[in-house]
């Protein structure tokens, strides 16, 4: 089956672009991840009472449905790489590029994770729900003693705080990088990740091709 799905994936890697599938990771996961930067920093502003807990609530169950998905995209990773395109003739920017790469997965599990201790830890915990579909219940923590529970919400937090202000700092750094691979390299790095939408001048397989010329007339004989 992998090797089925990697041959299918040569048909866009061939040609310096992610699969569909990995287009479509990508911008699921950037868009909850920047629902979830406004969110959280929104939540910080309601006043105590339910509406605030249900900020919580949501927020912490799109944060698991965000874990599920970043360990969705890794599987996918590692069976079907990606495309290897001009990124990866850079030297150390290359290796700078795929150093930001590991630190995106490293978040989207840890913000998560700490925040499921944060909501865990405060007492009685409630369960959550993932996609708001698959039941998901609390840490077990309620038979913690208060000031184990003290310990996890303190520190939790930090590590929430921590990690959320690099996520903050790599998606512009890593959108910077791309709109200058685009107009400053000119390079397919970019493109590589955009939807790919077919037209007329389009293989149904997705790859490029060069019209065949038209036959010349023929010519008239002579005499």
């Amino acid at each position: 089956m992998i090797s089925s799905l990697r041959d299918w994936a040569e048909r866009y890697r061939g040609r310096g672009k992610y699969t569909p599938v990995g287009v479509a990771f990508h911008w699921v996961m950037a868009a909850v991840v920047i629902y979830q930067l406004g969110s959280g920093w929104l939540m910080q502003r309601y006043m105590v009472g339910p509406d605030k807990l249900e900020a919580y609530r949501l927020h912490s169950e799109i944060g698991l449905t965000l874990l599920l998905l970043g360990a969705l995209r890794l599987l996918w990773r590692l069976m079907v790489p990606g495309p290897i395109n001009a990124a990866d003739n850079q030297g150390w920017r290359s290796t700078l590029a795929y150093a930001v790469e590991a630190a995106f997965y490293a978040l989207f599990v840890l913000i998560p994770l700490s925040g499921w201790v944060l909501w865990s830890a405060i007492q009685p915990a409630r369960p959550l729900s993932l996609a708001g579909l698959v039941p998901v219940p609390a840490m077990p923590f309620q038979d913690l003693t208060p000031e184990w529970q003290y310990w996890l919400l303190d520190h939790a937090e930090d590590v929430h705080v921590i990690t959320i202000v690099a996520l903050s700092l790599l998606v512009p750094l890593h959108a910077a990088a791309a709109i200058k691979h685009h107009f400053w390299d000119r390079d397919d790095v970019l493109e590589g990740i955009l939807p790919e939408v077919p037209d007329a001048r389009s293989h149904p397989s997705g790859v490029r091709y060069t019209p065949q010329a038209a036959p010349a007339p023929p010519q008239k004989a002579d005499g």
